[in-house]
C-alpha cells in the first residue's frame, strides 16, 4: 500500500487551485493536549480550551500562494538579498538568496548529525523548492514551502485570515480523537493501509513512498474534514516554542530577577512551533507524525519540508 493512490482524485474535491481554501469550523472545546508517551517537549498532557475557529481544510499549495504573488508582488525570504551586517565574518560572496533542501544520502549515516541530509541551496525558494533547477508547475496542487513566517503572515494577511495557535492546530488534528497517539487511532498504518504521506523506508537514504510532498488531499481526511493534517509538509503556528508546555502567562524571569529559560523567548526573530510532522519523519529518526508532535523552527528559516494553512 506505500504510495497508493487509493484517493487519486481527492485533491480535485477539496479546492486545491488558486482560490482560497474552504474553512471548517471546529466548535468551542476542551480536548486531551500533549503527550507523556513520547518526546519531552510533548508534556505534560493536560486538559486544554479553545474557543470556536475555523482553519482551512489543507495545506496552502503553490497554486495558491502563485495566486498570491501574482497579485502582491510579494518576494519571500529565501528570494530576498542577504545582508552581510547579519552575518559577520562571512564572505560576502556566499551571501546569496537560497533556502535549505533536504537531499538523501548514498547509505547509512549517524543519525545524530542532520547536516549529513540538510544543505543550503543558493536559488531555492518556493518557486524552486529543491533548488534553481526544480519548479513548481508540475506540482500546483502540492503544499507551498520554503516559506519563511513572514511569507506565511503575509498570505494569512493577504487573504483575511491569520496563522493558527498550537492549541488550535493540535484540537483540529486530533479530529476528537483524544487520547490517541495517531489522528486516525493507535496504529500508525492500521491494518497495514498508509493513511498519511511519511517516510517509508530507510532514513534518510531509502524513501519507499512519495519521496517528496504529495498533492493534498490524496490521503483521507481526518474527522473533521482536514487533509493533511498529519504528514506531507509540517505546518507553522503562531506560539513561540518552549520546551514543554507551559502557561501562556508564565514570567520571563523567576522570582530571583534571573531569566526563566522555560519562558516563550521575547526575541524579535522568534523560534515558534511546527505541528504534524512531514514526508521526511520516520521512525528510525522522527516519530512526530503525531498532533501532540512539536518541533522549533525559527521564522527565518525556509526548508523544503515546510508549509502552513491558516485559520479564522
Amino acid at each position: 500500500m506505500y504510495g497508493d493512490t487509493s484517493h487519486p482524485d481527492q485533491h480535485t474535491r477539496v479546492g486545491w487551485a488558486s482560490g482560497l481554501t474552504d474553512l471548517v469550523t471546529v466548535p468551542t472545546t476542551e480536548f486531551e493536549m500533549g503527550s507523556d508517551r513520547f518526546y519531552a517537549e510533548e508534556r505534560p498532557a493536560h486538559t486544554r480550551h479553545v474557543e470556536a475557529f475555523s482553519i482551512e481544510v489543507h495545506p496552502v499549495t503553490n497554486a495558491q500562494f502563485a495566486a498570491f504573488v501574482a497579485d502582491t508582488g510579494y518576494r519571500t525570504v529565501a528570494e530576498r538579498s542577504l545582508d552581510p551586517a547579519d552575518f559577520p565574518g562571512a564572505d560576502p560572496a556566499e551571501l546569496v538568496p537560497g533556502a535549505v533542501v533536504f537531499t538523501p544520502t548514498d547509505g547509512p549515516v549517524n543519525l545524530t548529525d542532520w547536516r549529513a541530509w540538510w544543505r543550503y541551496v543558493p536559488g531555492a525558494s518556493w518557486r524552486h523548492p529543491l533548488g534553481p533547477d526544480s519548479g513548481v508547475d508540475d506540482r500546483l496542487d502540492h503544499p507551498v514551502t520554503q516559506i519563511a513566517y513572514a511569507d506565511a503572515d503575509a498570505y494569512a494577511r493577504w487573504a483575511g485570515r491569520r496563522l493558527p495557535t498550537e492549541a488550535e492546530w493540535e484540537c483540529a488534528a486530533r479530529g476528537g480523537l483524544d487520547g490517541h497517539d495517531y489522528a486516525w487511532g493507535d496504529e500508525l498504518h492500521p491494518d497495514g493501509v498508509v493513511v498519511a504521506n511519511t517516510w517509508i523506508g530507510r532514513f534518510p537514504y531509502r524513501n519507499e513512498g512519495w519521496g517528496g510532498t504529495s498533492p493534498v488531499g490524496h490521503y483521507p481526511p481526518n474527522p473533521f474534514g482536514l487533509f493533511d493534517m498529519i504528514g506531507n509538509v509540517w505546518e507553522r503556528t503562531c506560539d513561540v516554542f518552549t520546551s514543554r508546555h507551559l502557561s501562556p502567562d508564565m514570567p520571563v524571569v523567576t522570582a530571583d530577577g534571573r531569566p526563566n529559560l522555560l519562558a516563550p523567548s521575547t526575541s524579535p526573530t522568534a523560534i515558534r512551533v511546527t505541528k504534524g510532522g512531514s514526508h521526511l519523519c520516520s521512525p528510525q529518526y522522527c516519530r512526530r507524525y503525531r498532533p501532540a508532535a512539536r518541533s522549533p523552527q525559527s521564522d527565518d528559516s525556509a526548508t523544503s519540508h515546510l508549509g502552513f494553512r491558516c485559520v479564522a
